[in-house]
């Protein structure tokens, strides 16, 4: 996890040396959680995109995982499935829990990823996909609530902006397909 601690810490240390939010995208940050909401349109219709986020392990960046590999990382699309990752030395790591599942509509996780995972913190992620002229309107939203020393505040724009970047993948890989 040293390379997901180490972007997030990077990412973290240069909104609070420069006091620049990189987006928009965050709705609310507080002492005790804060929620990220990020909206891209895909060239894909709803099926399609829906595919391509199950599958991962495809789009997600390698250094944001633990194991340096995102081919390890899968999504099992049912209600208590796992958004888990293999590690090289038969380990693993489960990184969030499938919810809710409306395939080609909604994608609903509990847990918390990268670092919030060692937090006595937790989320809700939320993926919705909407037919929208040529393809979809893609919707994540974050929701997240626990305890960190200092409040979630610094923390909220460094998780926008990893989350926007992986989003951007998938769009990418989407509309490729």
């Amino acid at each position: 996890m040293t390379r997901s601690k180490t972007a997030f810490g990077i990412a973290a240390a240069m909104i609070v040396a420069t006091g620049v939010t990189p987006r928009a995208d965050v709705v609310d940050a507080g002492a005790t959680g804060f929620t990220v909401k990020i909206v891209r349109h895909v060239a894909a219709p709803p099926a399609k995109v829906f595919a391509t986020a199950i599958a991962v392990g495809t789009w997600w960046a390698a250094d944001h995982t633990y194991s340096g590999v995102a081919a390890n990382l899968t999504i099992d699309p049912k209600p208590g499935g796992c958004w888990c990752e293999q590690l090289v030395n038969g380990g693993g790591v489960k990184h969030m829990e499938v919810v809710f599942v409306d395939p080609g509509k909604l994608l609903r996780f509990r847990g918390g990823l990268g670092p919030l995972q060692s937090m006595a913190a937790t989320g809700a992620l939320v993926w919705e996909f909407k037919a929208a002229g040529d393809g979809t309107d893609l919707t994540w939203t974050y929701a997240v609530t626990g305890y960190s020393p200092g409040g979630f505040e610094q923390m909220a724009p460094a998780v926008d902006g990893v989350l926007t970047s992986q989003l951007v993948n998938l769009k990418t890989v989407a509309e490729k397909k």
